[in-house]
């Protein structure tokens, strides 16, 4: 199977719990998708860490299966998206030295510290999650280390190469300034040093070809950088005008909206990614999919669908976390689930959860109005309510 003109673009999804590669058409229609499973990261002690050969494992075994419906030699661009604030340690060979600090995994209190004392107030990299935090953690703990690489940089690289790269979403919670689009001063002030730190292209750029060619990929083909998941995820639905509005419902709860300005309140978990010329403001909060699974299975989830009465709501008022920390519209490292009373009838309580997931959405977009950050490019402020074009798309995942 090939494309219409017998080019293909590979997306490749590396999530929580597993890889996604889709290949579409150069009109960008769907051909082919497949998936691969991941064991659920390690939690100990408050921190989340993975092996990064778990990621590769899922990429090999999604990938031999997209060869077997495709022929891969036909792919002319390959693009990866990962989750938004995962980083890793490697060595000059690009090889992990150690379990990679995954998205919502905790920062050394001290470090946090030190970060809101000299870096910029406004920056992604500040608060109790910072990927920046965590990348300092990392070069400390790995005196060796050549490189601090976001997960989708290290697995574009497993195609590339290029161990020194990536791209101005990912690099976004890193510290990485979209604004002037550069690594600001403050990073060395912090203990990061900025030869650790990727070299940083915009959203959708060529930086090589593939030099790992797995299941005949050509030597042709193109490695563009990708973007973070929320932002890829958003991308997928074609929303494309100033104030659409994306939510993604995955393991977590991620809201975008397009703007023509940037805004950034950290104090709320709230940044933009620039993609291009335009904004993907928003946040991601810990509710969501992993809240959900804590609880019932995705077999007992579809059982218990067809019980459920939208039209009746429980009355509950839970904030369903996985475990205790939220990242936005709260940003609270202590913030404890709300998921009592439990009533008895497992139906009532899942649409109960479903009801806390919704209501964390609303609190979301309803942080985003008051920020100010959906803007027309008149100035025209749009409300994250009713006046906004809005897409939503569910992707347990």
């Amino acid at each position: 199977m090939t494309g219409r003109d017998g080019g293909l673009a590979l997306g490749v999804d590396v999530g929580t719990s597993g890889v996604r590669i889709a290949a579409v058409d150069a009109a960008g229609a769907l051909i082919h998708m497949t998936t691969a499973s991941m064991p659920a990261p390690q939690r100990a002690a408050g921190r989340v860490t993975q092996d990064a050969r778990i990621w590769c494992n899922a990429l090999d075994a999604a990938m031999a299966a997209m060869a077997a419906v495709i022929e891969l030699s036909q792919v002319r661009a390959v693009a990866v998206d990962g989750t938004s604030g995962t980083v890793l340690a490697v060595d000059a060979a690009g090889a992990p030295l150690g379990l990679a600090s995954l998205y919502n995994d905790l920062c050394t209190p001290e470090i946090v510290d030190t970060i809101a004392r000299l870096g910029a107030p406004n920056s992604a990299a500040q608060g109790a999650n910072s990927a920046l935090g965590r990348a300092i953690e990392l070069a400390r703990r790995f005196s060796g280390a050549a490189r601090i690489l976001h997960q989708a940089d290290w697995i574009a690289a497993q195609l590339s190469d290029r161990f020194d790269v990536s791209d101005e979403s990912n690099a976004l919670k890193t510290g990485y300034d979209p604004v002037v689009r550069g690594w600001p001063a403050w990073i060395e002030a912090t203990g990061m040093a900025r030869k650790l730190l990727p070299n940083v292209s915009p959203v959708g750029r060529v930086v090589a070809r593939t030099a790992r060619r797995p299941f005949g990929l050509s030597a042709d083909a193109l490695v563009v950088t990708g973007a973070t998941d929320g932002c890829a995820a958003f991308l997928s639905t074609g929303a494309q005008n100033i104030g659409d509005g994306v939510t993604s419902l995955g393991t977590t709860l991620v809201l975008k909206l397009l703007c023509a300005t940037p805004i950034f309140a950290p104090r709320y978990g709230v940044y933009s990614h620039r993609i291009g010329d335009v904004w993907l403001a928003g946040g991601a909060s810990n509710s969501g999919g992993g809240a959900l699974s804590k609880f019932f299975t995705p077999e007992q989830m579809t059982a218990i669908t067809p019980r459920l009465r939208p039209e009746r709501p429980t009355g509950f008022d839970y904030y369903p976390l996985p475990a205790e920390g939220e990242r936005f519209p709260v940003s609270d490292p202590h913030l404890a689930p709300r998921l009592t009373p439990r009533p008895a009838q497992d139906a009532v309580f899942f649409q109960g959860l479903l009801e806390g997931i919704a209501a964390v959405e609303k609190l979301g977009y309803d942080r985003i109005a008051e920020l100010g950050m959906a803007r027309h490019d008149d100035g025209q402020r749009v409300r994250a309510g009713g006046q906004r074009r809005a897409r939503h798309q569910r992707l347990l995942r």
